[in-house]
């Protein structure tokens, strides 16, 4: 703020008239004589004038813009929400399958049909036919032993039945001329007796020589050994030239259409199975290729000392690719449930009840579901759901109803 200025009170000029006084010099006269002191004005007038040019410059740049065309105000358009990114493996397209219930059974391979050939008689082997490996039909020969000794017994004893039938003849026919004489009065009954017992032992007699004769035929015929039935021989323990006697092994034949796996399963599941029900195994060497069997038969008890029940389990073998002593791994379908539809566990959302997203176009849609049984893998049956819906089956964090997705592939 300006200060007031006292003038102080100027000497009268005595040398200066009045007519060459200037007007300054006269106002600063008179107010010397009325004896009041004065204020500077100029900066109120200064202040005056700023303010005068301020509001000239405001009114100005009003008229400015006021000729300017006013444009229509934009309304700022609303932020899109962001798209989430889901993969393709966190979700899957519904489709019907087929849910099962194992149990876990392994053990190894057997043919289902096997022989250990003996010989029936003793002899030299003349020949041997077949070597392991060797495929046989039944009814081939496989092992010939020499009959020449046993069809002279066979001989021997047709020799000996003939002779026997023949007293035989002459007994019966001595009885019967003696049984005539005895009707006549002319032969004393006790002759006739004898002649009835005589003609009784030459009937045995043939009766044990005929069953001679079927026991050498029998040798004979079991001097040729045949295979049983159509098979593979798995092994051979003679040679010819060798002198064998009745019940040497020879040969062992199996049958390779179907197989055995002797397994064991966990004792707890015996109470699941039962035969019949199917198997599906894997085994080792034949680089993953399945093949589907049949529980034939179940232990009534465990393995002593193990917690393993041993099953048994009939594989059919069409072409040969299984052998004898394989590994093979199976699950038994204790539980079935076909054309059903399922999702994992992660897939089912709790939030306000049970329910999935289903992704419909490029959004997220809330589909409630009703949970059902749990199969193994993690797999839920639901209801609520058709063929061909897409489901997300992750469990990611943050979804929401509605939200934007987009399908990718990391």
């Amino acid at each position: 703020m300006a200060k007031d200025i006292v003038d102080t009170p100027a000497a009268e000029p005595a040398a200066k008239p009045d007519w060459a006084l200037t007007r300054r010099e006269r106002r600063a006269m008179e107010r010397a004589r009325g004896g009041r002191a004065t204020r500077r004005r100029w900066p109120w007038v200064v202040l005056a004038l700023l303010v005068v040019a301020a509001a000239a410059g405001v009114w100005l740049w009003r008229e400015r813009q006021a000729a300017v065309p006013a444009e229509a105000p934009v309304a700022a358009a609303p932020e899109a929400p962001r798209a989430v990114q889901i993969d393709d493996d966190e979700w899957a397209v519904l489709e019907p399958e087929t849910l099962r219930r194992t149990v876990r059974v392994i053990g190894t391979l057997q043919p289902y049909r096997r022989v250990d050939l003996s010989a029936e008689t003793g002899g030299r082997v003349e020949e041997v036919a077949v070597r392991p490996g060797d495929a046989v039909t039944a009814g081939q020969v496989l092992v010939q032993v020499d009959v020449e000794r046993l069809g002279l017994d066979v001989q021997l004893a047709r020799s000996n039945a003939d002779s026997t039938r023949a007293q035989l003849a002459v007994a019966e026919d001595q009885l019967q001329r003696q049984e005539a004489l005895i009707e006549r009065g002319v032969a004393a009954p006790t002759t006739a007796a004898e002649l009835r017992a005589s003609v009784a032992a030459q009937r045995a007699s043939l009766a044990a020589q005929e069953d001679a004769i079927r026991s050498a035929e029998l040798a004979l015929e079991g001097a040729t050994v045949r295979a049983p039935f159509d098979g593979v021989v798995s092994a051979r323990s003679v040679e010819p030239g060798a002198v064998i006697g009745a019940g040497t092994p020879l040969l062992t034949v199996v049958d390779l259409t179907r197989m055995e796996m002797v397994g064991v399963a966990p004792v707890g599941a015996g109470a699941t199975l039962s035969a019949g029900q199917a198997v599906e195994l894997s085994v080792d060497g034949l680089g993953g290729q399945s093949f589907e069997g049949t529980v034939e038969r179940i232990a009534p008890v465990a393995q002593e000392g193990t917690r393993a029940l041993p099953v048994y389990v009939e594989v059919p073998n069409a072409g040969g690719p299984l052998l004898g002593g394989m590994f093979a791994t199976g699950r038994i379908v204790v539980a079935e449930q076909p054309d059903a539809l399922a999702v994992p566990q992660g897939a089912i959302r709790e939030e306000g009840g049970p329910h999935v997203l289903v992704i419909e176009g490029d959004a997220l849609v809330r589909r409630d579901v009703t949970p059902g049984e749990e199969w193994p893998g993690g797999r839920v049956q639901v209801e609520g759901l058709a063929p061909g819906d897409r489901v997300v089956t992750a469990a990611l964090e943050g979804l929401e109803p509605g939200q934007p997705v987009e399908l990718v592939e990391f």
